[in-house]
């Protein structure tokens, strides 16, 4: 039996997991071994540890790598005690393959870590571009420390090989994040309000999400404060989710938590899961932030999405993208156009560019099936033609 080793840090990576680690668990040829940390082992971050635990999965290893501190020192110490974390995991496992998503530092520190081991690991969501965030650096490392790389587009997939890894290690899979769509039941808005206690009313909102941009963190106050002018000239309700453990996380947090104090008319939740946010973003008038899930899975519920700023610049998108700077006078530009009848009408029947639901079927076969040898652990560079 192959065990495979799968690493989650956070609500987002694990709601993208999830379609993944249902297929391992159901495979009688696979082991699974879930390495829970980061922001799932945090009471700031909602302790959503208790999410995996509730959906019936055994968690081998807890560790815990935050420290209190959102500064720029706290996160570099926080990436120290993650290496230091998987490391002494891994010293008494025995993984075969591990997996890891995305961009975090966390999730990068868990590949660092699974070097000296000899560790194949494989790397879902790589190729991706977020020129705002010092996450762009992570991913492509992260590619570096991989050898197999599952993708959301075929774009993603050339920039890997560009990053010069051998095209056998390469799939396009789409993003696993949309299986979703095939496993979950969206609840209508009453079942939605009385689960979560939401406050807002069935009539028009507007879905908020918003992280810090860790290349610019220096503005963060001023960029939140334009935002929540925004929000307060288009006047509609807002419903907000919460920031991840970033550079000055918890400036947005309280910048949030206070506009949704003064204002009856709108929420901040800390934590409503895949099926919750899911069914937010079906019911939303538009979509206002810088948050992945406005690129990746907004598309699937042909819902409008104003992307603000540079965190996700570079990101391949949909056409229900309208991109903004973050001055509040272009914020609500963005706003009025994106609830127009027009353009959301315009939306109707689109195709989501990261695919339509059927890559963890993929991705499991890949991880049951690829030959775990000295040609999978050694890799080679892939040049490509040498311009004059």
């Amino acid at each position: 039996m192959r065990t495979i080793g799968v690493v989650t840090t956070g609500r987002a990576d694990y709601g993208i997991y999830n379609p993944v680690l249902k297929l391992i668990k159901l495979d009688p040829e696979l082991n699974l071994h879930l390495i829970v940390s980061g922001m799932h082992l945090s009471p700031d971050f909602g302790m959503t540890v208790s999410e995996i635990e509730a959906d019936g999965y055994k968690i081998n290893d807890r560790i815990e790598t935050l420290l209190s501190s959102d500064s720029p020192e706290g996160i570099a110490k926080s990436m120290g005690l993650a290496v230091i974390g998987y490391s002494q995991a891994f010293a008494h496992s025995q993984i075969d393959l591990l997996v890891v998503l995305g961009d975090r530092f966390e999730m990068h520190a868990a590949a660092l870590a699974a070097l000296p081991f000899k560790i194949p690991v494989a790397h879902i969501h790589g190729g991706e571009i977020t020129q705002g965030a010092f996450d762009d650096a992570l991913r492509h490392s992260m590619t570096k420390l991989s050898h197999l790389h599952f993708v959301a587009t075929k774009t993603y997939a050339n920039r890997i090989i560009q990053l010069g890894e051998e095209p056998w290690r390469v799939f396009v899979t789409g993003a696993p994040s949309l299986d979703n769509l095939q496993l979950l039941d969206l609840l209508d808005w009453n079942e939605l309000r009385d689960k979560y206690d939401l406050k807002l009313k069935q009539s028009p909102f507007i879905l908020v999400t918003f992280h810090p941009v860790t290349l610019e963190y220096e503005q963060t106050k001023w960029q939140v404060s334009e935002l929540l002018t925004a929000l307060e000239e288009v006047g509609l309700p807002v419903m907000f989710t919460m920031p991840n453990a970033d550079t000055h996380g918890r400036v947005v947090r309280n910048m949030i938590q206070e506009f949704a104090n003064n204002h009856p008319e709108s929420q901040a939740i800390e934590n409503l899961g895949t099926q919750g946010y899911f069914n937010l973003m079906k019911l939303a008038d538009a979509m206002i932030g810088n948050s992945s899930s406005g690129i990746v899975e907004a598309a699937s519920f042909e819902l409008p999405v104003v992307n603000i700023g540079n965190r996700q610049k570079g990101r391949e998108g949909g056409k229900n993208i309208i991109h903004v700077d973050y001055p509040h006078q272009a914020i609500v530009k963005g706003v009025h156009k994106a609830i127009q009848p027009d353009f959301k009408a315009s939306l109707v029947g689109m195709e989501n560019p990261y695919g339509s639901g059927y890559a963890a079927v993929k991705i499991v076969e890949l991880l049951k099936t690829m030959k775990i040898d000295q040609k999978l652990i050694m890799k080679n560079f892939y040049d490509l033609e040498v311009l004059e």
